[in-house]
């Protein structure tokens, strides 16, 4: 049986949840009417998205619920598990209440399931993609630091092997990984040897060595020459070539292959110069613009890529989830184009 995470995993701000400061105002005023009307009839809410997802947010939705409904122990909430596989207009979650009790919820709830679905979404095509190969989770640079924490769960959820931050991995128990910045070579004067000196040198023994190599746009110079600098305590080697350089290696190759950024040719190059020089432990690991596709082409080709870490990709899109009332007093009550869609595969939410 699948377990849930307890309503108390999670930093919640109650207070300003309870008193609608994230809300959308008209349920706000929905909350006002029903109690000064003394309007109470027991509803279902029915929650639902349109396209085929993975589900991530469900525990922390209920831990809102649980904490910031008005009268939290009178409702029924029956719901899917973070991670389960859905498909277009699925119920995931069911509200059973009065609805002046939680009516001022749903933006919150909502919000929650649809930014963590669309990473754990996206993360598990990723890594489907990535054919079982370590998928690292590098987009935080990118968002808000607030949402770094759940942000880092949904990713857990959708089967990422690694995180960035601290607080990536705080909710499901990992350690931040990573490599060298282009930043710390810079400070070594453009020297990658150097710089991979420095943090091999001050860093736990415990962190794999990776060295950063495009920084001179001369991957297989670069790679060779810290390879040889710091031998077998190096790990592996990224590759994150921007997308409007070609590489120095790749320019007497140039033909029929766009031979910007991190191509095709450049993983080869690097792997080839690596091996001949007794240098075939060393990893190559590839960012830069990564997404599923992308990675489902470098895997068809069969490449010689032994990490992705992806980044922007991570947040595209939208997975936008829906709230409907569907049952009033145990009658069917549904706007024209809704109805009340029952799921076997929901599960009663107990108490606590």
């Amino acid at each position: 049986m699948k377990q849930r995470l307890s309503p108390d995993f999670f930093t919640i701000p109650v207070e300003q949840i309870k008193n609608g400061f994230f809300s959308d105002s008209y349920f706000m005023r929905t909350q006002e009417i029903l109690i000064k009307d003394n309007h109470r009839p027991r509803v279902i809410m029915q929650v639902f998205q349109r396209q085929h997802a993975v589900i991530c947010g469900v525990d922390e939705a209920i831990a809102i619920i649980r904490k910031c409904a008005h009268d939290p122990d009178s409702l029924v909430i029956h719901a899917l598990h973070d991670g389960d596989h859905i498909e277009p207009w699925e119920t995931v979650m069911t509200i059973e209440g009065d609805l002046a009790n939680f009516s001022h919820l749903e933006t919150v709830y909502l919000g929650v399931l649809s930014r963590q679905t669309k990473i754990a979404t996206n993360v598990q095509r990723v890594v489907a993609a990535a054919n079982g190969k370590p998928v690292l989770f590098f987009p935080s640079r990118f968002d808000h630091y607030a949402v770094q924490a759940s942000d880092g769960y949904a990713a857990h959820i959708g089967g990422i092997y690694g995180v960035s931050t601290p607080a990536n991995g705080s909710l499901w128990g990992s350690e931040a990984l990573g490599t060298i910045p282009h930043a710390l070579i810079a400070v070594y004067g453009g020297d990658t040897v150097r710089a991979s000196k420095a943090f091999d040198a001050y860093i736990d023994p415990q962190v794999n060595r990776v060295a950063l190599v495009d920084f001179s746009n001369d991957c297989v110079g670069t790679a060779l020459a810290v390879a040889k600098e710091m031998g077998d305590k190096l790990w592996a080697v990224r590759l994150d070539t921007a997308d409007n350089l070609i590489d120095v290696s790749v320019l007497p190759q140039m033909g029929t292959f766009k031979p910007t950024g991190v191509c095709p040719q450049l993983v080869l190059n690097v792997r080839q110069a690596l091996d001949s020089e007794g240098f075939s432990h060393v990893k190559i690991m590839v960012s830069g613009g990564f997404t599923a596709d992308r990675i489902a082409q470098f895997e068809t080709a069969n490449l010689p890529v032994d990490v992705y870490a992806v980044g922007s990709s991570l947040y595209n899109d939208n997975v936008n989830f829906t709230a409907d009332i569907v049952m009033l007093e145990g009658k069917l009550s549904a706007k024209v184009g809704r109805s009340y869609r029952p799921n076997p595969r929901l599960t009663l939410v107990e108490e606590g």
